[in-house]
């Protein structure tokens, strides 16, 4: 693939950035797109990466690394850009990218680390539809937990367009703008938590809090605001996030013996994409041996908040078992902002037809 095309991704995802409501966002990966050429380190980069740029989110770290740099203050015009001062894009980014191109090559190396709180919205529904079908309290299995911050979902307060939800007296409120029938409130009981990342985050670590600052998008403070509540909650509650690969570690945990009375949950966001294809078939493996043996009194259910193939829509899917009937509960904005509810959802698939490629 030439450099052109490669580069044409940053005008792609602005696009994606404005329909998701970041007119900001989208401003700075068009400029940065215009102003590449002043960073030859992050063009290279760029031109020459290997595999989809779209599934390694590729612009979202071109635009965290610009975000870390502006969160520095050490870049004035970039600083004052963000806070709203001017909007000379072009100026001050390509200001950055000359002279901080070696940072912004560096920071696009690394995976993205969002650890959006957002989404534990919808997970939650999920897990409610799972109460009200079981009737058992969770043992949660997360796989790409990041910083853990969602294993914490037990202990957050939703609001479902206007049906509460969760922890009802914590601070960490987070309210997503529903569409559909209003679920019916049950309770998300969290017996054990745990969760695995090929790189966990530490979220007692000053550097690991402006990393996952920097992923949230600019313009979008109320997302930052709760990201500091959730990780302020995890220092005082720290969630347990194993290092391991995702395949291996899912089997071994589902393969420990299961509690009667308690139904197991694996779930995830947003993180097929950055899973190779045989690391995503060892994880389907995983959980359908696991469901193989599920019963009423060890029952297991599988949650999944992923793009779809094409990369149309995110959706929330659900299996359960016994049976490992997939139904997709609702249509989800990428970060938990907003929440298409489907009614008595229909049949989706038999879970081995569940699609895996993001």
């Amino acid at each position: 693939m030439n450099m052109m095309v490669r580069r044409g991704e940053f005008f792609r995802q602005a696009n994606v950035a404005r329909n998701l409501g970041s007119p900001f966002v989208a401003a700075v990966l068009e400029a940065g797109e215009r102003q590449l050429a002043r960073a030859p380190q992050t063009a290279q980069l760029v031109a020459e990466w290997p595999g989809d740029p779209a599934s390694a989110a590729l612009a979202m770290r071109f635009n965290a690394a610009l975000h870390a740099l502006a969160r520095r203050r050490e870049l004035a015009p970039l600083s004052a850009l963000y806070n709203g001062l001017h909007t000379d894009f072009d100026g001050a980014i390509g200001e950055a990218l000359a002279m901080e191109d070696k940072f912004v090559a560096r920071w696009m190396r690394d995976t993205p680390q969002t650890n959006e709180v957002g989404r534990a919205a919808a997970i939650a529904a999920a897990l409610m539809v799972v109460r009200h079908q079981f009737g058992l309290p969770f043992a949660l299995l997360e796989i790409g937990s990041s910083c853990g911050l969602n294993l914490n979902l037990a202990s957050y307060r939703y609001d479902f367009g206007g049906a509460i939800a969760g922890a009802e007296t914590s601070d960490i409120v987070i309210a997503p703008n529903w569409s559909g029938p209003i679920p019916v409130v049950a309770p998300i009981e969290v017996v054990s938590a745990r969760g695995v990342d090929v790189h966990p985050l530490d979220a007692t670590d000053l550097l690991t809090q402006e990393r996952l600052l920097a992923f949230i998008w600019a313009d979008q403070p109320h997302r930052a605001r709760r990201l500091e509540q959730a990780l302020a909650f995890a220092r005082q509650r720290p969630p347990h996030v194993d290092q391991a690969r995702a395949g291996i570690w899912l089997g071994d945990q589902l393969a420990s013996p299961q509690a009667a009375g308690v139904c197991r949950v694996v779930f995830h966001s947003m993180v097929l994409q950055y899973l190779s294809v045989e690391e995503r078939i060892t994880v389907l493996k995983a959980i359908e041996n696991a469901g193989a043996a599920a019963t009423p009194e060890r029952p297991l259910a599988w949650i999944s908040f992923e793009w779809t193939s094409s990369r149309a829509e995110v959706q929330l899917q659900l299996t359960c078992w016994p049976g490992g009937i997939t139904r997709m509960l609702a249509i989800c904005h990428a970060y938990g902002d907003w929440i298409v509810w489907r009614h008595n959802p229909p049949v989706f698939c038999p879970a081995g037809e569940r699609n895996l490629v993001t």
